[in-house]
């Protein structure tokens, strides 16, 4: 069952000039369906101006089509009826967390949702709980959010959107500020909450490294939807990638130039592990096997 889908999407804006006069319609996003379905991890990719965050905010109804059509469990964003029970299934998480964190105490902020949302207290406080323990931050709970590390506020701004047990989360470069240990530790919770409890996940993100993980990768370019497939194959396509202006993994990299030289190794290798399973079989002569590309759901 899916619990976003897009129909045909187009997203326009007027742009002024200097002088505010002849705006331009800038087309953000162009024509655009996709689906995706309830517990899948997401990842969507595309360089700056693709318009891959405009289409996470008709996620959530913070944007409404131009034309064609998004729905969000079942519910079409131009309702204006179903905005409040649509920003219930899909939380957002924005790249900077101090413009979520609303509380000068760790529980209270993640308390704040549901207490909007008119959730009895103990419930509140219940879930309060149950999502800092989630998100591995439960030793904080007392503590002042400006006194934490970016990837510790990050989390605490994923808590507060759990706390109001949406579907899914929208996940906006949640960790374009952060250094490489915080940004390992939002993916890590965001893919323990897709794991364990079934949410839906879509990362919007930059960092190749975190895509590994997802179920199914989308690439924009331009607003439009120009590639679609698991991690895999994705990265088994760099030079098209390159040409969109996007890296791979490292270690993704590293087996294409050397396939490119002539060791005979697959495409797509996505880990360090797979790597060395692949030059220890050349080594010994052995063929090498394609890694396995699991099926989409």
């Amino acid at each position: 069952m899916s619990i976003i889908k897009a129909d045909k999407l187009d997203y326009d804006y007027l742009e002024y000039s200097e002088d505010g006069e002849q705006p331009e319609v800038t087309h953000a996003i162009q024509d655009v369906s996709l689906k995706i379905h309830t517990g899948q991890f997401i990842a969507i990719l595309g360089h700056n101006g693709s318009g891959k965050s405009t289409l996470a905010k008709h996620m959530n109804a913070l944007l409404v089509p131009t034309d064609g059509t998004m729905w969000v469990d079942q519910m079409d964003t131009r309702e204006d009826t179903d905005i409040w029970n649509i920003r219930q299934k899909a939380g957002m998480v924005f790249q900077n967390p101090d413009n979520q964190i609303v509380a000068s105490v760790v529980e209270e902020d993640v308390g704040f949702g549901p207490e909007n949302l008119g959730v009895p207290t103990d419930e509140i406080w219940r879930r309060v709980d149950e999502c800092l323990e989630k998100t591995g931050m439960i030793a904080y709970r007392k503590h002042s959010p400006n006194k934490l590390s970016g990837g510790q506020k990050q989390r605490i701004a994923i808590a507060g959107v759990m706390a109001m047990k949406p579907k899914c989360i929208i996940l906006d470069e949640p960790t374009a500020m952060l250094d490489p240990n915080g940004r390992r530790e939002v993916i890590d919770a965001v893919s323990e909450l897709n794991r364990r409890e079934g949410v839906t996940v879509i990362l919007i993100t930059h960092y190749m490294e975190e895509v590994i993980r997802a179920d199914k990768v989308f690439v924009m370019d331009k607003g439009r939807l120009v590639m679609e497939g698991v991690p895999r194959e994705i990265f088994s396509r760099v030079e098209e990638l390159h040409d969109l202006r996007l890296d791979v993994p490292h270690v993704t990299l590293l087996g294409h130039r050397l396939r490119m030289d002539g060791v005979p190794i697959p495409e797509g290798i996505l880990t360090i592990e797979e790597l060395v399973d692949a030059l220890v079989r050349v080594n010994e002569g052995k063929t090498v096997r394609t890694p396995q590309i699991d099926d989409e759901d």
